[in-house]
C-alpha cells in the first residue's frame, strides 16, 4: 500500500505522550492531577444538555452542509451583541464540526502551488495544527516568534517580502494558546491591511474568545469591518465546556463561505442535528460563560499567587484558560515536567510541544475543577518552596 507524502509525514501528536505517562501512573496506582490537555473538566449546563436530548429524533437524518438556519441566525446574533458586527446569516456563516477540522483543513482549501501560493505563515510558540495541515496539503511553513519583547504579537513588518509573496494564509490566534496573551484591534487591522496587499487570507482562530480576565473583552478580527480575505473561527468547546459536542462556526469572506460550502457535502463534517440545536441554546445564552470565567478566574488566581509566592514567573497568561510559566532553574521544558509529575503528580505540558519559541516554558491548563486544582496547589507549594 503507497501511503502519500503527507500521511508518510504525520508525526505523533505531542499531547499523546501525555496521555501514556497518565496511564502508566494509573497503572502504579498513583493518582495524577491532568493540567495538561486543554479539555475542560467542567459541568456543561443543564439547560445545553437538555436542549441535546430534546432534539434527538425519531428519524435520523443527514445534517446539511450549510447548517441549520438558526444556528446560524443564532451566530449572527451572538456576534452582533459580542462584536457590535451584522453578519447576514446565509453568506458570512458557516457552522463547523468544532474548529480543529477547519483549522487543519484550510490550507488545503487556499494553496495554489501552480500560482506560487503554496505557504502558510503561522506563530511559535502556538497550537501545532495550522503547520500540520499546511504540511498535509504539500505546502511550506514559516513560523513567527511570540516573545515577551513583542508582546507575544508576531512582527508581521519583519516578514520578508518574497515570504509574503508565497504565503497563502496567515494563521493569528488570540487570545493565544499557549500564552495566554491579546491582540488589540489595531493589530488585527495591521494583519488584514498587509494579507490583503498581497492576496493573503487572514485566518483567526479565536476559540478562546470568552475566556478573559484583565480589563474587558478582548477584540476581535470581524471587527476590522471588511471581510474580504478574512475568516474567522469560534468554537463553544472553551466558552461553553462543550469540547466533546464538536460544534463551532466558521464566519468571513463570503466567497470563502460560499467555497466552503460546495466542498463540505462531498467531506461529511456538519455537526448532527441534535448537536446543532444544543448549540442554538449555547449562543443565546451568557450567565452560563459568566459562571465558566468566574471559576477560571478563582482557579487562575489560586494558582498566580501560588508561583508569585515562590518567585515563578508567570508571563502574559491575562486570558485563556492556560498560565504560561517560566521553567525556573535553567532546566529544560521537558525535565521540568517529567519533575513535576515525578515530585508532585501534577502533569503540565512542555512549552517545547508548542514549536521552538516554547522552550523555557510550560503550559498549565486550568480544566481540573476547583477542588482538584486547591488538592494540585497543596502539593506543589513545598516543592515550588523547595527550589525556590
Amino acid at each position: 500500500m503507497q501511503l502519500s507524502p503527507g500521511m508518510r509525514a504525520v508525526e505523533a501528536y505531542p499531547f499523546e505522550a501525555l496521555d501514556r505517562a497518565r496511564a502508566e501512573a494509573a497503572a502504579q496506582g498513583r493518582e495524577l492531577i491532568d493540567f495538561g490537555v486543554g479539555d475542560p473538566r467542567e459541568v456543561t449546563a443543564p439547560f445545553i444538555r437538555d436542549a441535546l436530548v430534546s432534539s434527538v429524533a425519531p428519524v435520523s437524518s443527514y445534517p446539511r452542509a450549510a447548517g441549520l438556519p438558526e444556528l446560524r441566525e443564532a451566530v449572527a446574533g451572538w456576534v452582533g451583541r459580542r462584536y457590535d458586527v451584522t453578519l447576514d446569516p446565509d453568506t458570512h456563516i458557516l457552522p463547523i464540526l468544532g474548529s480543529k477540522e477547519l483549522v487543519f483543513s484550510l490550507a488545503s482549501c487556499v494553496f495554489d502551488p501552480a500560482a506560487g501560493k503554496d505557504l502558510a505563515l503561522v506563530t511559535t510558540p502556538g497550537y501545532p495544527i495550522p503547520a500540520r495541515g499546511a504540511r498535509f496539503a504539500g505546502g511550506d511553513v514559516v513560523s513567527l516568534p511570540l516573545t515577551q519583547g513583542n508582546g507575544f504579537l508576531a512582527d508581521l513588518d519583519a516578514v520578508p517580502p518574497e515570504t509574503w509573496s508565497r504565503a497563502a494564509i496567515l494563521w493569528l490566534n488570540y487570545p493565544n494558546n499557549p500564552t495566554g496573551a491579546v491582540a488589540p484591534l489595531a493589530y488585527y487591522r495591521e494583519a488584514a491591511d498587509i494579507c490583503r496587499a498581497n492576496g493573503v487570507l487572514l485566518a483567526s482562530d479565536e476559540a478562546y474568545s470568552e475566556l478573559y480576565f484583565e480589563g474587558g473583552p478582548p477584540a476581535g478580527a470581524l471587527q476590522i469591518g471588511d471581510l474580504r480575505d478574512l475568516l474567522v473561527i469560534n468554537t463553544l468547546s472553551k466558552r461553553s465546556s462543550m469540547t466533546g459536542y464538536r460544534s463551532g462556526f466558521a464566519a468571513g469572506d463570503p466567497d470563502l463561505i460560499a467555497a466552503l460550502k460546495r466542498l463540505r457535502p462531498s467531506v461529511g463534517v456538519t455537526p448532527q442535528e441534535f448537536v446543532q440545536r444544543a448549540s442554538v441554546a449555547a449562543w443565546g445564552d451568557e450567565d452560563h460563560v459568566r459562571d465558566n470565567r468566574a471559576r477560571y478566574a478563582a482557579k487562575r488566581t489560586l494558582f498566580l499567587e501560588l508561583f508569585a509566592r515562590h518567585g515563578v514567573a508567570v508571563r502574559a497568561s491575562v486570558a485563556t484558560f492556560y498560565v504560561w510559566i517560566e521553567v525556573p532553574g535553567g532546566r529544560t521544558s521537558q525535565a521540568w515536567t517529567d519533575e513535576l509529575m515525578d515530585r508532585c503528580d501534577v502533569i503540565m505540558a512542555p512549552g517545547s510541544f508548542f514549536g521552538s519559541e516554547g522552550e523555557g516554558f510550560v503550559r498549565m491548563a486550568m480544566v481540573p475543577d476547583q477542588a482538584d486544582c486547591e488538592r494540585a496547589a497543596a502539593r506543589l507549594e513545598p516543592y515550588l518552596g523547595e527550589i525556590a
